[in-house]
């Protein structure tokens, strides 16, 4: 059965492997305080972390960041990756659909054969509108803005999110838009959702005590 997200907030439950709530067992309790909370569905790197999410029982985004020093792209950048997410039980799999170098088949490519032989929606990451229609063309069954401002083409000194490229995207692409990069507050997600995001997707806001923290000694300590 093919899973289709709700309207609404995704919580993007992801700690690195530095940050002191990394592992299965913090994930998955994230994920459960993320439901109680609203969210209609889970973001997730990795089987493990998938697996765990799980029992939240919302649909679940599966990643797989696998890191290179040759290519930039990192998130499910091969159909090998791409698997393992939906074996660990991921409803729809997400991964980077930009232009960069990968190691690997193209990403349009990528989108084709996960939708024939997975079977699973596609969440495409992606940076600009052009990188959103060919994605679209292929087969993509959400356009996220996730990687907006983080390729070499989008960088600026702006951080605000890419509302602009919400409200491009919602209004000429026939599937839905989600809105996800630097959403850090409520009325920023409530813009993202007044541009015609279908959804929005929050990570370090909800999921990152650590980096939170960090904000309010930043902005709220005498030196």
């Amino acid at each position: 059965m093919t899973i289709s997200l709700p309207r609404g907030l995704i919580v993007s439950c992801q700690a690195r492997a530095d940050n002191p709530l990394h592992g299965p067992a913090f994930m998955g309790a994230m994920a459960l305080a993320a439901r109680d909370g609203g969210a209609v569905a889970i973001r997730a790197n990795g089987p493990d972390d998938i697996a765990a999410v799980k029992a939240a029982g919302l649909p679940v985004i599966g990643i797989h960041k696998i890191f290179s020093d040759e290519y930039p792209v990192y998130i499910t950048p091969s159909f090998a990756a791409a698997e393992a997410v939906v074996a660990a039980g991921a409803d729809i799999v997400g991964l980077d659909c930009t232009t960069r170098p990968r190691d690997g088949v193209p990403a349009l490519a990528l989108i084709r054969r996960i939708r024939q032989e997975l079977g699973v929606p596609v969440f495409a990451d992606v940076s600009n509108l052009e990188e959103a229609r060919a994605a679209t063309d292929c087969g993509a069954t959400y356009i996220a803005t996730t990687l907006s401002g983080y390729t070499a083409a989008t960088q600026s000194a702006n951080q605000e999110p890419d509302l602009a490229l919400v409200e491009a995207l919602a209004t000429r692409l026939p599937i839905p838009v989600i809105a996800e990069g630097r959403y850090n507050t409520p009325a920023l997600v409530r813009q993202a959702f007044e541009a015609g995001a279908h959804a929005v997707v929050v990570g370090t806001m909800i999921t990152n005590p650590r980096e939170i923290t960090r904000q309010f000694v930043a902005a709220g300590v005498p030196a």
